[in-house]
């Protein structure tokens, strides 16, 4: 027969087994940001940089320090090429909206979120503003991948200054 006293026990070693994944969860997440500030946040900054330098476009890259000491690093279109300047002046009200940036964010949990965000225009609804790319381990995060994202990058900033389909400002299409 069992006693009150060994139930009781059957109860607290249950939770040591708890106890224990918790403790090996939080040791996970200390892992994975030790991991992106030593190792990530420089090969990402370096990257990046190695990039806009490489080909000029009128992008930048960009440290953000976001809430709770989340981090993200992120290339965007900070101003219109200098080698297409002259092509502007075909079209005197040819206005460059800039944005549109590959963000790798450093999550809660030490992952990496990688997304897209689009530049802003106030005649279009936002709510398609931002396209996920995934969350990553950051020991999968290689300067192979980030060079693959930001191809993908470049991709869906081409689909989004020339869509397939046409969009008419101030009107929502339906489907």
């Amino acid at each position: 027969m069992i006693n009150a006293t060994n139930l009781m026990n059957m109860k607290i070693e249950h939770l040591e087994e708890r106890i224990t994944d918790y403790k090996e969860s939080i040791k996970g997440v200390v892992d994975k940001k030790v991991q992106w500030n030593d190792l990530i946040k420089p090969l990402l900054h370096k990257t990046l940089k190695e990039i806009t330098v490489q080909y000029e476009l009128g992008w930048r890259v960009q440290e953000l320090n976001w809430i709770h000491n989340n981090e993200a690093l992120n290339i965007s279109f900070d101003s219109f090429p200098k080698d297409l300047i002259d092509c502007t002046n075909q079209i005197p009200a040819f206005q460059f909206i800039p944005g549109g940036a590959l963000v790798f964010s450093q999550t809660y949990s030490g992952d990496v979120f990688i997304f897209i965000l689009f530049p802003e225009i106030d005649s279009l609804p936002t709510e398609n503003n931002i396209t996920e790319i995934g969350l990553f381990n950051p020991i999968d995060i290689t300067e192979k991948l980030v060079i693959e994202k930001v191809d993908e990058f470049l991709k869906e900033m081409i689909q989004w200054e020339l869509p397939n389909k046409p969009r008419k400002l101030g009107f929502s299409q339906s489907s």
